[in-house]
């Protein structure tokens, strides 16, 4: 698949009209998806928009991921490693982190050094409850708290 799937999605309801008595602030609001499985990038999108986030961006090669983040605010950049065209999440993930954004792996297997640029790695094939756990675990971690529950196929490389 050589064409990008490039998509931005409307800000949730939640960040329009923020709730008055909520429990936390989120740290991470805006997510990039960079993902080279057109299903696997939709079920992404959907499930990350349903609990609250805004997806900046569903890109499915890595010059279009570093465009990205050179032109948007993102808070977390949800990354597959084996990218089209032959590009590369950990390249993607280095640029992030040259930024300050945290990266969270999507991938079938994590890839040795992912310690390096990313904040933890989420081995596919992960439920949707997993996905939003591991992004909520991840946004704790940012904020210096332990994560509440640590879904079953997500590794951390950092501590609160």
């Amino acid at each position: 698949m050589s064409a990008a799937y490039f998509h931005e999605t409307p800000k949730p309801l939640s960040e329009s009209h923020p709730m008055l008595f909520s429990r936390f602030t989120r740290s991470i609001k805006t997510i990039l998806i960079v993902e080279d499985e057109p299903l696997v990038a939709f079920d992404n999108e959907l499930r990350v928009v349903d609990a609250g986030y805004r997806v900046v961006a569903t890109v499915d090669t890595q010059d279009e991921a570093i465009a990205v983040l050179e032109r948007e605010e993102i808070d977390l950049v949800l990354a597959d490693v084996n990218l089209s065209r032959g590009g590369s999440g950990i390249e993607v993930a280095r640029v992030a982190s040259e930024r300050d954004i945290p990266v969270l792996f999507a991938t079938g297997t994590c890839p040795g050094g992912a310690q390096q640029y990313a904040i933890g790695c989420l081995n596919k094939p992960y439920s949707a409850a997993e996905l939003v756990g591991a992004i909520d675990a991840v946004d704790r971690l940012i904020r210096g708290k332990k994560p509440r529950t640590m879904p079953r196929h997500l590794s951390l490389f950092a501590s609160p």
